[in-house]
């Protein structure tokens, strides 16, 4: 017993260190990026999280429910990540120092939000009036919960069963969620883009119309964003999970690249939300970052928020 307390010890002081030997320039500035990386996650989603939450035009629309889930997760991501990547910690299933498989569930939870509310604007977008009566606010809601609980239980299922299962259980659903991949984000945004492209060429010209096209190019730069961060790690997990081959080829997750790149993503994701939604923005900076918005400034958007909140609809 005093030989197995002293060997988690040992553990817990070896995963205080940083994620390199601070020896080279090298590694010191690696050390600084994964801490800033962390802190622009936390930093953004939890202004864009706060956004909606003050702003009640935004929450009327379910949309918005898929940005707040996406928002928790990857707040919860970038603080995991300054436990996994900017510390000397391997999160790989047998290691001394794993997160349980938690830490990876906060990023598999902000891909499924992502996939979810790309089927959601497919849906409104295509089938508008089937969309108003079928997903209701309560069935949004529904939908989001589904996915959290989901992902939960393939963590306790993970923490039940042998290292064995779990990666056979891990690479099976990282095999399907690459089908839903490739058909949601694929498939159904080039649709949605011919679609919301035919519908645009029949309005007449207007401030309104230019609102729509910008929106419906942000769902393409999205979708192409969400592609190139995440498809790499997942092709490589189903590939050495099949082949019985190491995964963790890296020291950790720290200097990994594919592993940063989805993190990469966390950042990306809320900057796209802001460029995006007039409203959002508005509201982010009169009441999230109103400390750092001119004063003279902040009256005038104030006035006009509830006007600019309504091109987020489109």
């Amino acid at each position: 017993m005093a030989n197995l307390n002293q060997s988690n010890s040992f553990s817990l002081v070896s995963a205080l260190g940083p994620v390199l030997p601070l020896n080279s320039f090298g590694n010191v500035l690696l050390l600084l990026f994964n801490i800033f990386l962390a802190t622009a996650i936390i930093f953004l989603n939890v202004s864009v999280f706060l956004s909606i939450l003050l702003n009640r035009s935004l929450r009327r629309e379910n949309r918005f429910m898929y940005m707040l889930s996406t928002c928790l997760s990857d707040v919860c991501s970038g603080v995991s990540y300054y436990y996994c990547g900017a510390l000397d910690v391997r999160d790989s299933y047998d290691s001394p120092n794993r997160t349980f498989y938690i830490a990876p569930t906060f990023l598999g939870l902000s891909y499924m939000a992502i996939l979810a509310a790309q089927a959601d604007r497919y849906h409104a977008v295509s089938s508008p009036f089937k969309y108003s009566q079928r997903m209701t606010r309560g069935r949004t809601l529904a939908v989001v919960a589904v996915y959290w609980l989901y992902a939960f239980v393939i963590v306790a299922v993970n923490n039940l069963v042998t290292v064995g299962i779990a990666k056979q259980v891990t690479g099976f659903g990282t095999f399907v969620s690459n089908i839903f991949t490739v058909i949601i984000m694929i498939g159904l945004n080039v649709r949605l883009f011919l679609i919301a492209r035919y519908q645009l060429e029949r309005e007449p010209a207007s401030a309104e119309r230019e609102n729509k096209r910008a929106s419906v190019y942000l769902i393409v730069v999205v979708a192409v964003c969400f592609l190139i961060s995440w498809l790499p790690i997942f092709l490589h997990i189903i590939v050495c999970n099949f082949l019985g081959t190491q995964c963790y080829a890296f020291r950790n997750e720290g200097t990994d690249p594919l592993r940063i790149m989805p993190r990469v993503n966390a950042v990306l994701t809320p900057l796209l939300y802001i460029r995006g939604c007039a409203g959002l923005r508005v509201t982010l900076l009169t009441k999230v970052w109103r400390v750092f918005y001119p004063e003279s400034q902040k009256r005038s958007a104030a006035a006009n928020l509830q006007s600019i909140s309504t091109l987020c609809k489109s």
